[in-house]
């Protein structure tokens, strides 16, 4: 059987064009192969040995990555770092000198006042912050027992200005013949604008007998 040109021709073409395409893919395989000679992918396992270090063609042959425990513990050492300085910060701050206690007038001390037999007496006056402080002494010399509510406590400046105080220290009872007990009365600075002296009143409770009054006491 005798084939035509034209299948002989058909064929040595197809034969033509898979060797082209051998050649083709060869070639193309050695050329990447080239190309990525060295290039190796990172070793990701947790318990790989491998680190990372350079080939002779300067390519890295794996990679080493951070434990979970030591990025823990790096980022909780900064953490405590940061606050020992604040705290150590905030502890000097606090240990600034408080302003010291300024004597008033202590010149006439102490002022009295005596009713039945009850004495009272304002002993000295400072400046704490922003208060006035006024010391008081009190005691009943009297045979029967005395009884007061603080909050009864009447308070004047020189310009007749009703003033609020608060007192601490004092007994809310005075026993017959008793000891004699000292407190404090304290007065917010910015109530005593202007005022150069106050005086106190106090009755005691509930029979408001002892009528106990300390004129003249200064405050500047």
């Amino acid at each position: 059987m005798k084939l035509n040109s034209t299948a002989t021709f058909t064929f040595v073409l197809l034969f033509l064009m898979i060797g082209a395409g051998f050649a083709s893919a060869n070639w193309g395989f050695s050329l990447g192969y080239e190309a990525l000679k060295g290039i190796t992918q990172p070793d990701s396992r947790p318990n790989s040995k491998n680190n990372s270090r350079p080939t002779s063609n300067g390519a890295l042959e794996g990679m080493s990555l951070l434990q979970e425990e030591d990025i823990i513990k790096d980022v909780k050492e900064r953490t405590d770092n940061g606050k020992g300085s604040s705290a150590k910060g905030e502890s000097q701050a606090n240990q600034q000198p408080e302003e010291p206690e300024k004597p008033i007038n202590t010149a006439k001390f102490p002022y009295r006042g005596q009713s039945k037999g009850v004495k009272m007496e304002v002993t000295g006056t400072r400046r704490q912050e922003d208060t006035v402080v006024l010391d008081i002494a009190i005691q009943n010399d009297a045979n029967q027992p005395v009884k007061f509510l603080y909050s009864f406590l009447t308070i004047t400046d020189n310009q007749g200005r009703i003033l609020n105080g608060e007192t601490a220290g004092l007994p809310a009872e005075l026993a017959p013949k008793s000891e004699r007990y000292t407190g404090t009365l304290k007065i917010s600075s910015s109530l005593l604008d202007n005022a150069e002296t106050v005086s106190l009143q106090l009755s005691d409770y509930p029979a408001q007998q002892v009528q106990l009054e300390v004129s003249g006491i200064p405050v500047k």
